[in-house]
């Protein structure tokens, strides 16, 4: 199989080139991703537990999914497909915040990622990827906070950067 390629980008995710996904994890090059957050409407969000055998941050609870853009893909397309991938549904999406995470971990690898945060709605269970979830639940947005405040390795580092930095942008959006 084809290794997927990420798409380099620099500080105003303007696209500078395409790089295999571990060379750019191993080497900590900034490349273009998106975390999609996906709301019922009790404002709970769905949160999804990694695979346990993903090759960074396995078993940690994050937001509903996530990835990398692939080359011509637009943020929604992207998030879309990897919604369906993942979760086994799609829905509508919608552009929010984007942000810079730079974060090594223990494996010697570092998501170095100009994150795109896409927000949607979903009233229904999922139909899990084994292969990419462990597990997911839905969970009050305050109560991640809190959650996330007494327990912080519990979860992803991108998660906990959006809650930190966009808890209350993503809050509003999200109503």
């Amino acid at each position: 199989m084809k290794e997927e390629k990420v798409i380099l980008v620099n500080e105003k995710d303007e696209q500078i080139g395409l790089m295999p996904k571990m060379e750019a994890h191993e080497k900590a090059i900034l490349h273009r991703a998106f975390s999609v957050f996906i709301f019922n409407n009790k404002n709970e969000l769905m949160l999804q537990q990694r695979a346990l055998d993903k090759y960074h941050s396995p078993g940690l609870w994050t937001n509903t999914c996530c990835s990398h853009q692939r080359d011509g893909e637009s943020n929604i397309e992207a998030g879309k497909r990897r919604l369906m991938e993942e979760m086994g549904f799609v829905v509508d999406l919608q552009e929010s915040i984007s942000f810079i995470y730079k974060a090594p971990f223990d494996n010697g690898l570092t998501e170095h990622e100009y994150d795109h945060v896409l927000l949607g709605k979903y009233e229904n269970e999922p139909v899990i990827n084994t292969d990419e979830v462990a597990s997911w639940k839905w969970m009050p947005l305050e109560d991640v906070k809190v959650d996330i405040s007494l327990r912080p390795e519990l979860y992803t580092e991108w998660f906990k950067v959006i809650f930190d930095k966009f808890y209350e942008h993503i809050n509003i959006e999200s109503k």
